[in-house]
């Protein structure tokens, strides 16, 4: 299958993609049957927004195998596996007081207006190296999709000893024409409950807005994160206090921390919400 032009691609109209996030951006060309062979076979790669982009996704590339006549066997034993995979994986995460781990790529859409379909591949590069330092570190791996990552952890230490690991690994990367990619990293220990879904809870939404207080490069950690971890920090690791601050959806103020240690930048404009007095 020969790969499409970009003034191809222009020419096609929505309908010829199986999927388009919020964004626009329009991914899994589906206009005749070898594109359509090669979205069946592409599909788990994608990382969608949220389950029903992905489900209307999968009814949009199911529908023009249908119209081309392809019998998708490979495709659906592989859905059947992955949700499988998905419906047993949350029974086997920690529950208890655990650790999350939350990161999101700083302007993710600038990148993505300069480097078009090749920001796809820095996307996953970036969760690729999150993946590998979370798994070394002794964490989950949650979830993962569009441009955030989410981990768990049993001990605060292992979820600071991921994060420093991560920023290090990207500090030192050279991306697609230049371009600098950083990632917000936040750490917040909690006791969710865990269902079948996966976890619910106050505590991770905080995971998420203490995230979002971060810039990129940068790792924040609650107050509780720091408790959790009870003077048992990594060696060459320290934690410079922030002062407390509005978390927004959050009524409480929650103080904040900045993980320091060698290899990572320590300077960083105000965090991304309100001081609280």
């Amino acid at each position: 299958m020969s790969r499409l032009k970009a003034s191809e691609r222009a020419k096609l109209p929505d309908r010829a993609f199986a999927y388009i996030d919020s964004s626009g951006r329009r991914r899994l060309p589906i206009h005749d049957e070898a594109h359509v062979r090669n979205a069946l076979a592409r599909f788990e790669r994608v990382a969608f927004e949220d389950d029903a982009a992905e489900e209307r996704a999968r009814k949009r590339l199911l529908n023009a195998a249908k119209k081309h006549g392809i019998v998708p066997v490979g495709f659906m034993t592989g859905q059947l596996r992955r949700n499988k995979a998905r419906s047993t994986g949350a029974a086997g995460l920690p529950t208890g007081l655990i650790t999350f781990l939350l990161t999101d790529i700083q302007d993710s859409t600038s990148l993505l207006e300069r480097l078009g379909e090749r920001y796809a591949v820095v996307r996953d590069d970036v969760q690729g190296i999150i993946r590998r330092a979370v798994l070394a570190a002794g964490g989950r791996e949650v979830d993962a999709r569009a441009d955030e990552f989410f981990a768990v952890f049993e001990l605060a230490t292992s979820a600071i000893e991921a994060a420093v690991a991560i920023q290090r690994v990207l500090g030192g990367r050279t991306w697609l024409d230049g371009l600098e990619c950083r990632v917000r990293v936040g750490i917040h220990s909690g006791r969710p409950k865990l269902i079948d879904s996966g976890y619910v809870g106050l505590s991770v939404h905080t995971a998420a807005r203490v995230s979002s207080a971060a810039h990129g490069g940068q790792i924040v950690v609650s107050d509780e994160a720091k408790r959790a971890i009870d003077g048992a920090v990594p060696a060459g690791i320290r934690l410079r206090a922030l002062g407390r601050h509005r978390l927004r959806g959050l009524t409480r103020p929650e103080a904040l921390f900045q993980i320091e240690a060698e290899g990572l930048l320590a300077e960083f404009p105000p965090l991304r919400a309100e001081m609280a007095p």
